[in-house]
């Protein structure tokens, strides 16, 4: 969802700042317009004019609910054998960019995965991904969405994302559907 809704706060909750990666605290009662429902999270305007991310986990504090993932009925992870990369890369696409309405995959920002098989059983999952700017806040939390979800994929046992600046991320690493979507 990428129309704008305004919303009163439920409860306290947590939230992070846009660009920057600062915490914030909202507190209950207090008013805030919803830009983006994407991936689980959310992108609101605070009464103090503070763009910030609030997690799936604090959604009933915007009256909101997330859909739960997919139940997964395969076997434990380490029993399995190799890992869907389509998987992981359908993963990583859940997650977007906090002031863009583009998953981070069509944004361009990932650009290395690797899938390891484990010694022990499972596999480990490396990805070197990006952020639109250096000086962006986001990243760690970019980085814990990325490595929590990946972690959701069957067979997958443990996962990695290193944030990289090399080479720098620049608009032609967008897909051609994310130029699309932005008109570009």
């Amino acid at each position: 969802m990428t129309n704008s809704e305004q919303v009163t706060l439920a409860r306290d909750c947590e939230a992070t700042q846009v660009p920057s990666g600062m915490k914030l605290h909202l507190t209950k009662g207090s008013r805030v317009l919803v830009m983006q429902t994407l991936g689980g999270a959310f992108t609101v305007i605070t009464e103090q004019g503070d763009m910030a991310r609030v997690a799936a986990r604090d959604a009933d504090a915007l009256g909101k609910q997330v859909a739960p993932a997919a139940a997964r009925t395969e076997a434990p992870a380490a029993e399995q054998g190799p890992v869907d990369e389509k998987l992981v890369w359908e993963e990583l696409k859940t997650i977007f960019d906090p002031e863009i309405p583009i998953n981070i995959v069509d944004l361009g920002l990932i650009y290395d995965c690797r899938i390891t098989p484990l010694p022990k059983g499972g596999n480990r999952v490396d990805v070197s991904m990006t952020m639109t700017a250096p000086g962006c806040g986001m990243g760690d939390v970019l980085k814990a969405d990325a490595e929590s979800k990946l972690l959701a994929v069957p067979g997958v046992t443990e996962a990695y994302v290193e944030v990289v600046w090399e080479p720098p991320w620049d608009p032609s690493k967008m897909s051609e559907e994310a130029r699309l979507a932005l008109g570009m």
